[in-house]
């Protein structure tokens, strides 16, 4: 019989019984038993082998206990020697026998012992070497990106990120679900199964030597104690989150966040503009598509750009970076541009355009 509310708690059971765990991504995947099985077969192959060598060449053996060499000598003979027992009864006598003994069961030995030791080796050791890894991972991991949440608006923003440049060595995934973080690792990021929320889990993140933090949670509470975990443990990180619902931004900004992109109204917006202009809508969504057609590139005003104004730049510019200030392409207050301004672009996208990270730290009233 259950009681209420047992099924909740064994699931919070399960959930703190896989938090903390570090998962980083594998070069070469394949199942434990697939590996013991293979060495199993190499191992049997070996033994048949040896046992074949000595019945062919039974007439040169001697057996204690009298009579002939059968096939079941032979492989008695091939095991105890193969794993080097050596009971003595069955002994190589010619010297062919002898000979084929130096040239052919002794590598054999050899190469049986090492199939055997090295799958023993490789359980013991399999351990260490996940723990050294680690280790090295966190004394080099510095001014990474850390994505709270693989959904689809954390994949998509950890994809355009990396377009820019980043590699996928300095970002770390974290999401309450092992499942989601077996798909992270396998695209090639490392992975932390937990509960965002929790400082231990973001600790091992190494948030506190994170340069910049992605929100993509699924609920807007859990994104505001993201918020203030991280903004907690990291005072200086970029951090972007998204939420669902527009009331929601005021408060997730006071809880740490530099910019907040409210899901919900941006395609509700998309949307509305696609009815009243299916061409809008679909430059629209062109921009907003990472990687063909337009794009909007942040760089900074070159040598030859300082002195003009936005509309004599070649790129279409959208806005001007002046300060900690993001000033619209008419605003008066642009004037001219000057070199330590950064623009803001519309371009055509080709596979030499690339996006300039802006990596100054963002204004914080």
């Amino acid at each position: 019989m259950k009681l209420p509310g047992q099924d909740a708690i064994a699931r919070q059971a399960d959930e703190h019984l896989v938090t903390h765990r570090v998962k980083l991504p594998r070069k070469v995947v394949e199942h434990p038993f697939r590996q013991v099985a293979k060495r199993l077969s190499m191992a049997l192959v070996v033994l048949v082998a040896t046992a074949l060598i000595v019945y062919a060449d039974r007439d040169g053996y001697n057996d204690n206990a009298g009579g002939g060499i059968s096939l079941l000598d032979a492989f008695y003979y091939a095991t105890v020697t193969l794993s080097t027992t050596g009971y003595g009864d069955i002994t190589p006598a010619s010297e062919s026998a002898r000979l084929t003994n130096i040239l052919v069961v002794t590598p054999l030995r050899v190469l049986f012992l090492i199939i055997l030791v090295g799958t023993t080796l490789e359980a013991l050791t399999e351990r260490t070497r996940e723990e050294w890894r680690l280790t090295r991972w966190r004394s080099t991991l510095r001014d990474h990106t850390v994505v709270i949440g693989f959904g689809t608006k954390g994949r998509s923003a950890i994809r355009t990120v990396c377009a820019t440049g980043l590699k996928k060595e300095q970002v770390v995934v974290v999401d309450p679900s092992s499942k989601v973080i077996d798909a992270a690792t396998a695209e090639g990021y490392a992975g932390i199964v937990g509960d965002a929320t929790r400082s231990e889990v973001l600790k091992r993140a190494e948030v506190h030597k994170a340069r910049q933090i992605i929100i993509a949670t699924q609920r807007d509470d859990t994104a505001v104690l993201v918020a203030l975990t991280a903004r907690q443990l990291n005072r200086g990180a970029k951090i972007v989150a998204a939420v669902r619902e527009e009331e929601n931004a005021p408060l997730l900004k006071q809880s740490g966040a530099d910019a907040v992109i409210t899901s919900a109204s941006a395609a509700g917006r998309l949307l509305g503009l696609s009815v009243l202009s299916p061409s809008a809508g679909m430059v629209m969504e062109d921009l907003i598509q990472q990687g063909t057609g337009l794009d909007l590139v942040e760089r900074p005003v070159v040598k030859a750009e300082v002195g003009k104004t936005p509309r004599e730049v070649a790129d279409l510019v959208v806005s001007v970076i002046r300060g900690h200030r993001v000033l619209g392409y008419d605003d008066p207050a642009v004037g001219r541009l000057e070199l330590t301004d950064r623009l803001i672009t519309i371009v055509r996208k080709t596979p030499a355009t690339q996006v300039t990270p802006d990596i100054r730290p963002m204004h914080r009233d």
